[in-house]
């Protein structure tokens, strides 16, 4: 089944070029299912750019996908047009009243301030409050799956020594967690951070479950509330591109950073990359969707508490 996202979104055009299936709102009204409602708060600045990141990775699934675009009345975006939010996202106030299948916060380039620093920290610590109770399951990448485990659990995050920047090797702590179901015993995700979270940190906290680490990025995937709440380090819905243009982004800045590590061809930052992590990004998604989200949402969702 396809994803089902607002029939003008920017997504559609780039994803029907790399034969994704994703349709308008509304064909999708003609399918007679029930699909998965899923919120997305996006963070990110490119927030085009991370739109079309996620519709790519959960549409490989067979279900009907619905997606909501939320936006915070805290925060105003400086790199994407106004009229595009005005016209795809939705503020917070405006369907907190709602219940979700599914919600994603992604990461933001705001990892250097403390969490209480951040000009909307109040505003999303309401949104992780109101998640427990209208929202099956939630999931947080980068930045927002350290302020989340900070917010619900008290874990600290560190500032690293220099930028954990490439795409590193995992391995699966659990093969028989639903959320890696299929995986390679060692797998690739990219990682694009200045601070992290340490083992030692997480294992004081009996409510979470270490599910994935690398030993070169730390740990990857952490599971809490029997998957109420999943907690992603790094950036598995990344884009072929997306590292190299972050490095030459920094290059033109004059900017401390190093060529990202396992990427290039012969590290090579003139070649080409070598894509290591789309195979397992797209089967950590729709394993989300399938075991955490579609599997125990209830078919009234208004059900959900």
């Amino acid at each position: 089944m396809p994803i089902n996202i607002p029939d003008k979104l920017p997504a559609i055009e780039q994803l029907k070029k790399e034969n994704i299936f994703a349709i308008g709102t509304s064909r999708a009204f003609k399918q007679d299912i029930r699909p998965i409602r899923l919120a997305v708060l996006n963070l990110m600045p490119l927030k085009i750019t991370t739109e079309t990141d996620l519709v790519r990775v959960l549409s490989n699934s067979p279900l009907q996908v619905e997606l909501d675009l939320i936006s915070l009345k805290s925060h105003t975006s400086k790199n994407t047009p106004v009229e595009h939010i005005r016209e795809f996202y939705t503020d917070f106030d405006q369907i907190k009243s709602h219940k979700y299948d599914g919600l994603i916060i992604t990461g933001a380039p705001v990892e250097l301030l403390e969490f209480e620093e951040v000009t909307y920290w109040q505003e999303l610590t309401e949104i992780f409050d109101w998640a427990r109770t209208h929202v099956t399951s939630s999931m947080f990448i980068c930045w927002s799956a350290q302020a989340a485990l900070y917010h619900y659990y008290g874990v600290p995050k560190y500032t690293l020594d220099k930028k954990m920047f490439g795409a590193f090797e995992h391995k699966v702590n659990d093969p028989l967690n639903p959320l890696f179901r299929g995986f390679d015993d060692l797998f690739y995700a990219p990682h694009s951070r200045h601070t992290g979270i340490r083992r030692e940190e997480i294992e004081k906290v009996p409510e979470l479950t270490i599910l994935s680490e690398s030993d070169d990025a730390g740990v990857y995937a952490m599971l809490a509330r029997e998957g109420r709440e999943i907690f992603i380090t790094g950036h598995s819905e990344y884009a072929p591109e997306t590292l190299d243009n972050e490095y030459k982004r920094d290059k033109a800045k004059n900017l401390p950073i190093e060529i990202p590590q396992n990427y290039y061809r012969d590290n090579n930052p003139d070649k080409s990359p070598v894509v290591r992590w789309r195979s397992h990004a797209n089967l950590l998604f729709s394993n989300w969707l399938n075991y955490f989200v579609y599997q125990v949402t209830p078919f009234n969702i208004d059900s959900i508490d």
